[in-house]
């Protein structure tokens, strides 16, 4: 059978959804390639968020496409995702080479359009029509992988956003919001856990939207709080975290349920985007500065230790300097562990592109600029602070940038590396954290008796 190999562009949902889309295949037949260089099938998972994710991607696969049409003119190329459900067939007609256009909703059809192609049946395939419950059919996992066991995963509770904030292109690549029943979200983590799984992320565009258009509230408690005391009642279960919420989802049941659930990590990410209500405002992103910052000392009050961090975009249309003075004021406010910044990128059909008043490419950069090194600063102290705690972290794996070192990750989110092996992978334990880098702890496990 043939092999493929899968490049995933952007977010958590992305790999979620390649995860999905290799292990369909590998039950087909196909194997998973290591390498471009060794697969008989390519595929790009893209993104279109923001127009560099874009731009890597065509790039990507203009130059694949004009290489192995030299030397392996048979290589299958495929892009799938969020800008393949955009762009469709201009793609094809931009990189002829391209086979395959596979739609966010269509990523369960992957497999039998390879064989289309492959046996001759087809051409070229375009997909990129919505499809009744295609939210259910992302479930397949890769576990143990390489002999390796699989501490984490993600699973995909939901598709869609009904949000549409103003800069924001994932309504019209993703569709309409869309949710899988509960019961089946539970049977998919339980059988995770039955294969060794600890931790799981629930997945979703605003995973707080989760079902509040199919189920009621029940007690007072929402859909997506109902999901989280179902998954939380699995056997075998250690840590429940989820992404990404709205700060619109942050209701008092869901604040608590911080409080009542042990397994529910003391961590979020609540993208704020901006801290001026005038710029939320013209974002469509139907809260306040002050509504946020609510939610926030809830959130403390409940759980003092929790890990906080979040989203900005600089240089929205309109933002003027008294604007992105109130985000820095906010940031400060906060006080948050870790935030990841973006500039403002337009995206067609999307309202903002039409605004007026875009800020000049110079003046982002600056801004960014800016609230990074606020960013550094503020979470440098954060980090500093656990200098010569004991903390608890699930072991993941070898670090991804010391292979000969393990790492885990506190229930509060931060990332921390010792000396250990192979056999902590998979364990709770406890570390006392020797030292701080930049948002990434340093545990000396002999403390301990490792």
């Amino acid at each position: 059978m043939p092999s493929v190999y899968i490049k995933t562009y952007g977010c958590q949902m992305n790999e979620r959804d390649s995860e999905a889309v290799a292990a369909q295949l590998v039950a087909k037949g196909y194997t998973l390639a290591p390498s471009e260089a060794m697969a008989d099938v390519i595929l790009l998972n893209t993104c279109s968020v923001r127009d560099m994710a874009e731009q890597k991607a065509l790039g990507k696969m203009a130059a694949l496409a004009g290489e192995l049409r030299r030397s392996r003119p048979n290589v299958v190329l495929g892009f799938m995702g969020c800008m393949a459900q955009s762009r469709g067939r201009e793609l094809i007609d931009r990189l002829p080479d391209v086979d395959l256009v596979i739609g966010t909703q269509k990523f369960h059809r992957t497999a039998e359009h390879l064989d289309s192609i492959l046996s001759g049946r087809a051409d070229k395939v375009v997909d990129v029509d919505r499809e009744q419950g295609s939210e259910a059919a992302i479930r397949e996992h890769l576990l143990n992988g390489a002999g390796k066991k699989s501490v984490s995963a993600f699973v995909s509770i939901m598709q869609g956003c009904n949000q549409y904030c103003t800069f924001c292109i994932v309504p019209y690549t993703r569709g309409q919001e869309r949710s899988r029943r509960i019961e089946d979200i539970v049977a998919e983590c339980r059988e995770l856990v039955s294969h060794g799984v600890r931790e799981i992320t629930l997945l979703g565009q605003i995973v707080t939207s989760y079902g509040r258009r199919d189920l009621p509230v029940k007690d007072g408690k929402s859909p997506f709080v109902q999901l989280l005391e179902a998954v939380h009642e699995i056997d075998g279960l250690e840590r429940i975290r989820f992404t990404a919420p709205h700060p619109k989802g942050y209701g008092d049941d869901l604040v608590e349920a911080y409080g009542r659930l042990p397994k529910l990590c003391e961590s979020a990410h609540i993208p704020v985007q901006s801290g001026s209500n005038r710029v939320l405002k013209l974002m469509h992103r139907g809260y306040t500065r002050e509504r946020y910052l609510e939610i926030i000392r809830k959130l403390r009050a409940i759980r003092p230790d929790i890990g906080l961090s979040t989203d900005i975009i600089v240089g929205f249309p309109g933002e003027r300097e008294e604007d992105f003075e109130e985000t820095l004021s906010l940031m400060r406010e906060v006080d948050f562990d870790q935030a990841f910044i973006f500039k403002y990128s337009e995206r067609r059909d999307t309202p903002a592109a039409a605004m007026p008043d875009q800020v000049p490419v110079a003046v982002r950069e600056e801004r960014n600029q800016r609230l990074l090194a606020l960013v550094n600063e503020l979470a440098g102290r954060r980090y500093e602070q656990f200098v010569g705690r004991q903390v608890q972290i699930l072991v993941e794996g070898p670090s991804k940038r010391n292979p000969a070192r393990m790492m885990g990750r506190t229930r509060c989110n931060k990332i921390v590396v010792f000396e250990g092996s192979e056999r902590h992978r998979g364990q709770l334990m406890d570390v006392r954290i020797t030292r701080a880098g930049s948002f990434t702890l340093y545990g000396d496990p002999a403390i301990v008796n490792l």
